[in-house]
């Protein structure tokens, strides 16, 4: 079946197969995450940026990503990276352009999701950031199966 015909729900499944597949005994962080971004981007035509803030210092620095160029550094107080990373919950923007505190580090993202990761250790390391040209691409299906992919593929991890 194309993939592109999939429901949410089976991408999501046959993207969480493929990355234990495929990091089974992957220990190397950025790896991990390079690998995570390039499925997702693969599996899912509506995302138009996908990426990792990693914490370093105290701030979030681009990590693995694809799409257009990045916002290098979010001082935690900013944007939804920031919100994101100092709540310790994901967050889910309909439209970026009504949130006051989205940094707009491309004017074609109209939707996103971010997704803070946690360590073995329950330590935020970083956030994975999902941008989409769509506006209200991103609902509990998604936050659901991005918390799993990234729960299995960190938290799991020494």
């Amino acid at each position: 079946m194309c993939i592109n015909i999939m429901r949410k729900e089976d991408k999501y499944e046959l993207t969480l197969k493929e990355a234990e597949a495929v990091l089974e005994n992957e220990e190397n962080t950025i790896s991990i995450m390079a690998t995570l971004v390039a499925l997702l981007k693969q599996n899912f035509d509506s995302i138009y940026w996908i990426g990792f803030y990693i914490v370093d210092n105290g701030v979030l620095k681009i990590g693995p990503y694809q799409g257009t160029i990045g916002c290098l550094t979010i001082e935690p107080s900013r944007g939804v990276c920031g919100r994101a990373y100092t709540k310790g919950l994901t967050q889910i923007v309909d439209d970026v352009h009504k949130d006051p505190q989205h940094i707009a580090c491309d004017p074609k993202s109209n939707s996103e999701i971010v997704v803070p990761v946690f360590n073995y250790q329950d330590q935020i390391i970083a956030v994975l950031d999902i941008d989409s040209e769509i506006f209200g691409n991103f609902d509990e299906i998604d936050q659901l199966y991005l918390e799993r992919l990234i729960n299995s593929s960190f938290k799991t991890r020494h």
